[in-house]
């Protein structure tokens, strides 16, 4: 990992606000043990760690009571619902409990230590901010960014993260305005979620994290992108860990997404830029570089 995280000096405000952090896993013990060892090293004073399981077979759960009992919880669901479901599950426990924020996590991610603390002093400066998002780097190699910031556009039909495969020289260290933020870690301000409501389930994968965004946008929300706090996501700098399952059902979320917030004049350049889109990605895919 960097040194010299910046998110450290990130100031609170009074009373510090409680957050959940949520780390959704399915059969990825090894990653889950890892991400919640470092939270436990996050250096913000009030949070606590929940991680739903979506019916693991792998043994996560034991491994997780064998090294973390009693400093997380663990729920266990009966069947996978899958990412919105799963997830769900943890944001129904922040707005039972009445935490200020709820941290949503990928399981395969490392988090610096001042994470949570960039994220609430970014999210905390305006009531309106209904969710802040982190500077997420690529696992390896650790200087590449991965997120930076999400432009969505419904004129072309697509999202797409700023700085992807981009090495880091700090030329996205200021905070600023974002379209959309990825599920991989998003710090949702409860109150903004009791009134936009939960993740969608009808996203089978995908697209469930930009519906959100838009409507939380649609309600006067806005959407930060807080470049003081940081983490790791373990995906591919080289290859992007794109597959043609993955690229279909991404695609039928997408259209999924269209259908919903898109309007009549946003399908007059829709099928130009998802055919150019399509061609791109082709390519790519023929050059093994997504």
């Amino acid at each position: 990992m960097l040194s010299g995280p910046p998110g450290r000096t990130s100031a609170l405000p009074e009373p510090v606000p409680r957050v959940l952090a949520i780390v959704l896993t399915w059969n990825g013990r090894d990653d889950t043990l890892a991400c919640v060892g470092s939270l436990l090293a996050l250096d913000y004073p009030r949070f606590e760690i929940l991680v739903v399981d979506n019916a693991s077979t792998d043994g996560t759960i034991d491994a997780l009571d064998a090294r973390f009992a009693g400093r997380i919880r663990v729920q266990r669901n009966e069947r996978n619902l899958l990412f919105a479901g799963g997830m769900n599950v943890g944001l129904e426990s922040a707005l039972r409990e009445r935490f200020d924020f709820a941290l949503l996590l990928n399981n395969d991610t490392r988090v610096d230590p001042g994470l949570i603390r960039g994220l609430v002093a970014a999210a905390a400066a305006d009531a309106r901010i209904a969710a802040a998002g982190p500077k997420i780097y690529y696992a390896d190699p650790p200087d590449v960014l991965w997120f930076a910031g999400g432009e969505l556009s419904l004129w072309r039909g697509w999202s797409r993260h700023i700085g992807l495969r981009e090495p880091d020289h700090g030329q996205h260290d200021v905070s600023a305005a974002a379209a959309y933020l990825t599920r991989c870690c998003m710090l949702i301000r409860t109150a903004a979620l009791a009134e936009v409501g939960l993740l969608d389930t009808g996203y089978a994968m995908y697209a469930e994290d930009a519906d959100w965004c838009l409507r939380a946008r649609a309600r006067g929300y806005r959407l930060v992108y807080a470049p003081a706090a940081r983490m790791w996501h373990r995906v591919s700098a080289s290859t992007g860990a794109r597959s043609a399952y993955k690229i279909r059902r991404r695609a039928r979320s997408q259209l999924r997404l269209l259908a919903r917030h898109a309007r009549w004049y946003h399908w007059l350049t829709i099928p130009v830029f998802t055919a150019a889109e399509a061609v791109r990605v082709g390519w790519m895919l023929l050059l093994r570089r997504v």
